[in-house]
C-alpha cells in the first residue's frame, strides 16, 4: 500500500518554525498534497474557516494561542468538527498527550517528525473521518433523529431531523444547554460499553419530553443517541398501528428497537423470557423479518 495520502487532499500544517514549515510543505507538496500553512492559531482558525482542510497538523506550543486552544476553537467551526487534527510536539509526557486528545486531536507525532511514520498515520486518520462523515452523510439522508455527544455533553453533529426537534419553539431556548449537561452527568464515570440500550430523559419547555436513547460509543469520548419526542403519541401506539401489533408485542418491539435484550424486557414489563421469545416469534411474522435486528430497524423507521 502507499505510503502517501491520496493527491488533491488539503492538508493544513500550522507551526510558528519557518524551518518546520519549509520541510513540511515540502516532502507534502512531493506527494501531490495542496498544502495551506499558519504560522500561528489565529492564522490557522481564518485559514480554516475560509477552506475546510482534510487534515490538519497542528504544533502544540506556539506563542499566543497555542496548538491545543487553536483545535477547540476549529472544532467549533463549521463543518470542521470532522477533520483530524494530529498533533506536532516534542513534548512527550502523558500530561500533554492526554491534553492533545481532549482538545480534540485524533493522535499525536514527536519531533523530529519522521516522514514515513506522519504519512502513515495521515492516511489512516483521513480514511476514518471519510468513512465517519460517509456515515453521517447517510444517516442525515435516512431521515433519523440522532445526534452524538461527547464525553461533557457537548453536541459534535446532528442530523438534520434532530437539529429542527431540538430547535423547534417548543422546545425551549435553553434545551441544548440543558441537553447538555443532563448528558454530562449522566456519562459521568460511565462505562461506555455499558450504555447502549440505555437513555435519559430532558423535559422540555412545553413539559413535553425528550428522550435520548443511547445506541452506543461510535468514537472515543463520542457517543451517539437517538432522540425520541414524547410529547405525541406513545411509540407503543405508533408501533401498533403501522404493523398491526397487539399493544404487548407493540411493547415487546419498542424495546428491542433501544437495544434491550430478551432478560431486559422480561425485566422491564413484567414477563418471562419464554414469554418474549413467543412475543417475538409473533412481531418477525407481522414485520416480514428474520431476526431482532431488522425487527429494530424496520421499528426505528416508524418512530423517527
Amino acid at each position: 500500500m502507499s505510503e502517501v495520502i491520496p493527491e488533491g487532499e488539503i492538508v493544513l500544517v500550522v507551526d510558528d518554525s519557518p524551518e518546520a514549515l519549509g520541510f513540511l510543505t515540502h516532502a507534502l507538496e512531493e506527494a501531490g498534497i495542496t498544502v495551506l500553512v499558519a504560522t500561528s492559531g489565529e492564522k490557522a482558525l481564518s485559514i480554516a474557516g475560509k477552506v475546510t482542510p482534510d487534515v490538519v497538523l497542528m504544533d502544540a506550543m506556539m506563542p499566543g494561542l497555542d496548538g491545543f486552544e487553536t483545535c477547540r476553537r476549529m472544532k467549533a467551526l463549521p463543518g470542521a468538527a470532522h477533520v483530524p487534527v494530529i498533533f506536532m510536539t516534542a513534548l512527550t509526557e502523558t500530561e500533554h498527550v492526554v491534553h492533545a486528545l481532549e482538545s480534540g486531536g485524533v493522535d499525536y507525532l514527536t519531533k523530529p517528525i519522521n516522514l514515513e511514520e506522519m504519512r502513515a498515520r495521515m492516511r489512516v486518520h483521513l480514511a476514518n473521518a471519510r468513512r465517519a462523515q460517509s456515515a453521517r452523510v447517510a444517516l442525515d439522508a435516512a431521515g433519523r433523529h440522532l445526534i452524538a455527544l461527547s464525553s461533557t455533553g457537548k453536541v459534535q453533529w446532528a442530523t438534520p431531523q434532530a437539529d429542527r426537534l431540538l430547535n423547534a419553539p417548543e422546545a425551549g431556548a435553553g434545551v441544548l444547554v440543558a441537553l447538555g449537561e443532563r448528558a454530562r452527568q449522566w456519562l459521568s464515570g460511565r462505562d461506555p460499553a455499558a450504555l447502549a440500550g440505555e437513555s435519559l430523559t430532558l423535559r422540555l419547555a412545553d413539559s413535553s419530553e425528550l428522550q435520548l436513547v443511547c445506541l452506543g460509543t461510535i468514537a472515543p469520548g463520542e457517543h451517539l443517541f437517538r432522540l425520541v419526542s414524547q410529547g405525541g403519541a406513545k411509540e407503543e401506539e405508533t408501533l401498533r398501528q403501522h404493523f398491526g401489533l397487539t399493544l404487548r408485542e407493540s411493547e415487546v418491539l419498542v424495546w428491542i428497537a433501544r437495544g434491550k435484550t430478551n432478560r431486559d424486557i422480561a425485566d422491564v414489563l413484567k414477563l418471562s423470557p419464554r414469554t418474549v421469545n413467543k412475543h417475538l416469534e409473533q412481531i418477525y411474522v407481522k414485520l416480514g423479518v428474520e431476526n431482532r435486528a431488522s425487527a429494530a430497524v424496520k421499528a426505528m423507521h416508524v418512530l423517527t
